[in-house]
């Protein structure tokens, strides 16, 4: 790894791209337009914010994931979250207040956060915290949703509120989706992508890269059908075996480096669209960007952990500030011990470190 190499100045780089990108993206949208500018503006003062901090030593990654609730209506086939036990079906105890996320949001404002995920669970099913998140101008919140709950107050919130940007998951055609999410589920995505597109509001749609499905989602046929839908941006996630019986369905080398290629040539054909891939776009950044490097994650409960894919955690942001929550003793661990700077098979260096997290976590100095 090249020793100079600035992980600040990539993150910043990759915020502002993907800002200017969305901006070209819609400039037919007046409205979406003024926002998205307003963002840019924002995303800048915030760059500073970081830069300021890290000249005193405090780095400050650019993102945030939170995950708002452990609750889902939805089994898909692998999911991470219900084999690490972080979603589940029964009614949610000790979970983070509306209140408590608004503080989150707050303090990430005035620390130079510019985006912060809104996961699950399901995460439509907290409308408190996403309407809180809404105050947040300054803060770009996409919102990994499965979209099953869509409703005219939701629609609603999202035409006064330009900074949610609903993404929804999808496996590509019908039958993938509905064969991982289940019957019915394609449709009601479909039904959704027309109901935002009629409305003229700016989504985005997340897609789980396996084996089984990375031909389809990354052809021009899906990529055309989704643009033509109104979809601003895709996310690529490669898919994370946390079970030893779905490791079949996690990307190869032969699998990634077709999907690297493939991405760039969506970038240069779909100019008006947005593409991220994850973690292929952390490869130019020298190694993995969770920990805090470029972001890291609230569960729930509180529980600041490196990654949704790495839930570990030895501080909470009910006890702590999300300033210190940053800088814990695992993430610095992590982060200054090198565990972060490995590949490994399915693309995630600390699912596969785990012992080694697990070893930081007890103490073993």
């Amino acid at each position: 790894m090249n020793k100079e190499f600035d992980i600040q100045s990539y993150m910043t780089r990759g915020v502002e791209r993907v800002v200017s990108d969305a901006v070209r993206a819609t400039l037919k949208n007046p409205r979406e337009s003024a926002y998205m500018a307003r963002f840019a503006l924002a995303s800048r003062a915030a760059s500073r914010k970081r830069k300021k901090a890290e000249d005193a030593g405090q780095h400050i990654p650019p993102f945030l994931i939170a995950s708002i609730t452990s609750r889902c209506n939805l089994h898909c086939a692998g999911c991470y979250s219900r084999c690490n036990h972080a979603t589940t079906d029964s009614e949610p105890v000790k979970q983070l207040t509306g209140e408590e996320w608004s503080e989150i949001f707050d303090e990430a404002d005035e620390l130079g956060v510019s985006f912060i995920l809104l996961a699950g669970g399901e995460p439509m099913l907290r409308y408190d915290v996403i309407e809180a998140a809404s105050k947040r101008q300054d803060i770009l919140f996409p919102i990994f949703t499965n979209g099953t709950f869509m409703s005219e107050k939701y629609y609603e919130l999202f035409d006064k509120s330009r900074n949610l940007i609903p993404v929804l998951s999808i496996e590509g055609d019908r039958e993938l989706t509905d064969k991982r999410r289940g019957e019915g589920v394609y449709d009601k995505l479909i039904n959704g992508m027309d109901e935002f597109r009629k409305r003229g509001l700016i989504f985005g749609a997340s897609v789980t890269v396996t084996t089984q499905n990375i031909r389809e989602v990354t052809s021009e046929s899906f990529i055309t059908e989704m643009a033509g839908r109104g979809c601003k941006a895709v996310i690529f996630v490669e898919f994370v075996p946390v079970t030893d019986d779905s490791v079949g369905l996690a990307p190869g080398d032969e699998e990634r480096e077709y999907m690297k290629w493939q991405i760039d040539r969506l970038r240069e054909d779909h100019s008006e669209m947005v593409f991220i891939s994850f973690p292929g776009d952390e490869k130019s950044s020298g190694g993995c960007v969770a920990a805090g490097r470029g972001f890291f994650h609230i569960n729930s409960h509180g529980e600041a952990e490196p990654c949704p894919f790495s839930p570990y955690s030895d501080i909470n942001v009910r006890d702590t500030s999300l300033k210190e929550a940053m800088n814990s003793r695992l993430f610095r661990k992590l982060r200054d011990g090198g565990y972060l700077l490995e590949d490994h098979p399915g693309g995630c260096t600390l699912y596969e470190r785990r012992d080694d997290v697990e070893r930081i976590l007890n103490n073993d100095h």
